[in-house]
């Protein structure tokens, strides 16, 4: 059975072991060195200060994680987030990042945040349609924007409204429910 819950601190080696191939197999980050443990800590702990980042557990073993964070750094922007997902690759097409991926949209409308925007690396078919299918809408490429694994890469950039943008919005909760 699969758990989705709030991702803490001491879950860094679990999340980072699912990351580590795709900075060393893959252009799907523009990250080159797989960051030690306690920096990949440092990243991990101000997100789950004030945004949600969540694990997908499988026989107690953490086999995938989505997060947001910031999309932008001026006030206009605190409305906005970027997410990703990353699932264990022996885990993969078995519906874990959707539920992953439903779960964090649901945190992020409760906390709320109106958009959420999602930078894919092309050419990446299964992301284009996995964000599509979660109703995603593409917005446009930010072309040759990375050199990764010899081969310019542009990133196809997607949003989903979460909120309707009328008015003056009610200010981001800082930290999501969780689970």
């Amino acid at each position: 059975m699969l758990l989705i819950r709030k991702a803490t601190s001491n879950d860094a080696e679990a999340i980072l072991s699912i990351y580590k191939p795709f900075i060393e197999n893959t252009a799907i980050t523009f990250e080159f060195t797989v960051p030690d443990i306690e920096e990949f800590r440092l990243r991990i702990n101000p997100i789950i200060e004030h945004y949600p980042y969540l694990v997908c557990e499988f026989n107690n073993q953490v086999i995938g994680y989505a997060y947001a964070h910031k999309f932008r750094e001026r006030a206009a922007y605190d409305w906005d987030i970027e997410t990703s997902v990353y699932v264990d690759e022996k885990f993969h097409q078995q519906g874990v990042a959707t539920k992953l991926y439903e779960k964090l949209i649901d945190e992020c409308t409760l906390q709320g945040f109106h958009n959420a925007f999602a930078g894919i690396t092309l050419p990446n078919i299964k992301s284009e349609r996995f964000h599509t299918k979660l109703g995603f809408t593409e917005i446009g490429v930010f072309k040759n924007a990375g050199f990764k694994q010899g081969v310019w890469h542009s990133v196809l950039f997607m949003e989903r409204n979460l909120i309707p943008c009328e008015g003056t919005p009610e200010p981001v909760k800082s930290k999501h429910t969780g689970n």
